[in-house]
C-alpha cells in the first residue's frame, strides 16, 4: 500500500512540474495535473490539500537533496580548502549543475526555477525563504570569510548576481552549446569551471 501512495504522489509530482515549466503556475490547473498523471482531484487533496503544497513539493523534492549536497560539499572544503573562495564557489554551482543533468525531469524543474524568477508569488518565496534560505547565509558567511573586505551589502549583491548567472547556465540556454564529440557531463565541467572563475574574479573585484 506505501509503495502504491508513493507511486501516486511521485506520479502527480512529475505531472505538475512538467506542466509548471510549460505553462507556469497560474497557467497550470489542478484538472491538468490529474489528467497527466491519471489520477482523480482526491488523491491530489489527500496528498497535498491545495495547489500552494503543490508547487512547494514540486520545489522540495529537489532542493532538499540539492541543498544537502551543497553543505556537504561546502563543509569539505572548508576542510581540504580553507579560504578559498572557488572552492566555496564549487560546492554551490556543481550540486545545482547535477540537477540539470538528471534526466528524469532535470531540465523541467530548471524551467520551474526560470518561472518562479519571471512569475510574481509571494507564497512560493517564503517557502523557498523559509526553507532554504539557510544555505544562502550559510555560503554567504564562507564567501565574507574568504574575502573579507567585502561589505555585507555587496556579498548579497553578488551572491545574488551569481545565482542568477547560475539559473542561466543550469538552464542551457546561452550562447555556448555542447561541440560535437563533447560529453554531456565534460560540458557542464566546463560550464561549472568558467562561472567559478568568473564569479570569483566578480566577487574578489
Amino acid at each position: 500500500m506505501a509503495s502504491t501512495q508513493f507511486s501516486t504522489k511521485d506520479r502527480i509530482l512529475g505531472a505538475a512540474e512538467e506542466l509548471f515549466a510549460q505553462h507556469g503556475f497560474l497557467g497550470t490547473s489542478l484538472r491538468q495535473v490529474t489528467s497527466r498523471a491519471d489520477v482523480n482531484i482526491a488523491a491530489v487533496n489527500y496528498h497535498f490539500g491545495s495547489k500552494e503544497n503543490l508547487i512547494n513539493e514540486v520545489f522540495r523534492r529537489r532542493m532538499d537533496e540539492m541543498s544537502r549536497q551543497r553543505l556537504s560539499q561546502l563543509e569539505q572544503a572548508s576542510k581540504d580548502r580553507p579560504g578559498e573562495l572557488e572552492a566555496v564557489l564549487a560546492a554551490f554551482v556543481e550540486p545545482a549543475l547535477a540537477v540539470a543533468r538528471d534526466c528524469q525531469g532535470g531540465a523541467a524543474f530548471i524551467r520551474v526555477i526560470a518561472r518562479a524568477y519571471a512569475e510574481k508569488n509571494d507564497g512560493l518565496r517564503q517557502f523557498l525563504s523559509e526553507q532554504y534560505g539557510h544555505v544562502l547565509r550559510e555560503f554567504a558567511r564562507a564567501i565574507a570569510q574568504c574575502v573579507p573586505g567585502l561589505e555585507k551589502e555587496q556579498l548579497y549583491w553578488r551572491l545574488d548576481f551569481l545565482s542568477g548567472a547560475l539559473t542561466y547556465a543550469m538552464s542551457d540556454f546561452g550562447l555556448i552549446k555542447r561541440p560535437a564529440g563533447v560529453s554531456e557531463v565534460a560540458h557542464r565541467k566546463r560550464a561549472a569551471d568558467e562561472l567559478i572563475r568568473f564569479a570569483a574574479a566578480g566577487i574578489k573585484s
